[in-house]
């Protein structure tokens, strides 16, 4: 028996050492499906900074491009400006309110299958089978002492696991310039010393999060597992073992075969831990809803399979929702799961995403492609000229968000007895248009002058206008004023 004074001397631990997690290789319908998506995410994230764009002479042509250097997003055919931000926003609330309908739909499904931890992970999961062997084989390897064999398979799983980290940090920065010029100056030490940073904090990090911490990024350090059940419901469909089929449980095939006479008294989970053993964050569904469960459902291909062993039905364990298990657990039939899609909270959702997407795409299907922006010189405010009339001076900013160079009219309205010139110019081939040229892309920039009699009011509004002159032609406006008098 301890003694009092021994049990004063033990310190609680606030930590636990990680278990290790070995997940078994398994194959059925969600597995499949977890293949598919994993193979067209990656490939999307890839292959995407190499696909070609002709924008014409003036613009890049990758396709999906950040270029920071000169401010723009290309998307195919679509270019975003920096004052056209409020496009990405509109993108960033519509991945929000997607993720809000798929978690009040079906559960973490994103955490399952298209989570970049989840599909890292498991890929570096199917590597380590590939190198290490399947379960079993891992849990024997972990144990062994190091010698000529393990040390080879780590090396070559390491070897592979780092290719993969290096790639996607590489793919990564292949998004913010063109991605063959960059890839050329990587390997000649040209590149910007923030390329090689990035690839190798990216490297670093998929390396770390893919092939050693996996589980705990999911259970420790992502706050969405907190944040879903606030989104989810009685209604919400999640991986549930059903335990009034389940219990009570038999141990092993055979003694629930010899047993299959007393239905009334076995449940059909024979307690293979099966659902365990593929478990990707090494939890047992059985034990009820947990923060650990990521809705991969590969538990209900492990379980389906051993209950076509047995002859018993499939769905022990399930995507289904809390209100159909009560009807399933008091004998009843369980809701359509088309009812389950479609019910008032995921259509407000829905409707609610489909408006702002259909928004911006209106947006930008009516957008100009060309703005002006006017600023009036303060220093001085105003210029009496030798024949009385009062001039003012304003800085002039064509945009043109073509790819091509274009040459721009722009007008005055609002001051009638006014004229016009540029810095260029002079006030005797003035008149109520100026003509100017405007390269591809870009913003020109320009000096005008602006002259009209001394009567009038002291601060009057007006408008600069610019309209294109090609076939693609466009107009914008922007107010400004003319003083005629000093103001305090």
């Amino acid at each position: 028996m301890s003694h009092p004074e021994d049990l004063k001397s033990l310190k609680p631990s606030l930590y636990e050492a990680r278990k290790g997690v070995y997940p078994k290789a398994v194959d059925g319908t969600f597995r499949r499906l977890k293949w598919a998506i994993m193979a067209i995410t990656l490939t999307i994230y890839y292959v995407t900074p190499w696909i070609r764009w002709d924008r014409g002479p003036f613009a890049p042509d990758q396709a999906v491009l950040v270029d920071l250097a000169h401010r723009r997003f290309y998307m195919f055919s679509i270019e975003i400006w920096p004052h056209e931000f409020y496009y990405v926003a509109g993108l960033l609330i519509m991945a929000g309110i997607g993720l809000f309908l798929v978690t009040s739909t079906v559960g973490r499904a994103w955490c399952g299958y298209a989570c970049p931890q989840t599909v890292w992970t498991d890929l570096f999961l199917h590597v380590e089978r590939f190198i290490d062997g399947d379960r079993n084989a891992q849990i024997r390897l972990k144990k062994a002492p190091m010698g000529a064999t393990k040390l080879g398979k780590r090396t070559a799983k390491y070897a592979i696991w780092l290719a993969i980290a290096m790639a996607t940090g590489g793919a990564w920065i292949f998004y913010f310039a063109d991605a063959p010029t960059l890839l050329r100056e990587l390997f000649t030490g040209e590149a910007p010393f923030v390329a090689y940073a990035t690839v190798g904090v990216l490297t670093a990090t998929t390396f770390i999060f893919g092939g050693f911490m996996r589980e705990q990024v999911c259970i420790y350090m992502c706050p969405w597992p907190r944040i879903q059940t606030a989104l989810m419901d009685e209604k919400s469909l999640t991986v549930t073992y059903k335990d009034w089929r389940g219990e009570p449980r038999t141990h092993g095939i055979k003694k629930a075969h010899a047993e299959i006479a007393d239905f009334d008294k076995v449940g059909d989970c024979i307690d293979c831990d099966q659902c365990v053993s593929v478990c990707p964050t090494g939890i047992d569904i059985r034990e009820g809803p947990q923060i650990g469960c990521i809705t991969c459902a590969l538990c209900i291909d492990a379980c389906d399979k051993v209950m076509t062993q047995i002859g018993r039905p499939r769905g022990l364990i399930d995507y289904v929702t809390e209100e159909s298990a009560d009807l399933e657990k008091a004998g009843q039939p369980p809701k359509p799961v088309i009812r389950t899609l479609l019910r008032p909270r995921t259509i407000a959702y829905f409707m609610l995403w489909g408006s702002i997407g259909l928004a911006m795409l209106f947006v930008l299907g009516q957008r100009t492609r060309i703005d002006i922006s006017a600023l009036q010189d303060r220093n001085p405010l105003f210029v009496r000229l030798s024949d009385g009339h009062i001039r003012n001076s304003y800085t002039v900013k064509v945009r043109n968000m073509e790819n091509r160079p274009r040459e721009v009219e722009i007008g005055i309205e609002g001051l009638p007895d006014a004229i016009m010139w540029t810095a260029e110019g002079a006030r005797n081939t003035g008149g109520r248009t100026v003509r100017i040229q405007t390269p591809a892309d870009a913003v020109a920039k320009t000096r005008i002058f602006v002259a009209a009699p001394a009567e009038g009011e002291p601060r009057q509004e007006i408008f600069f206008l610019v309209r294109g002159l090609d076939k693609t032609g466009g107009a914008d406006r922007d107010n400004v004023f003319f003083d005629r008098e000093a103001r305090p």
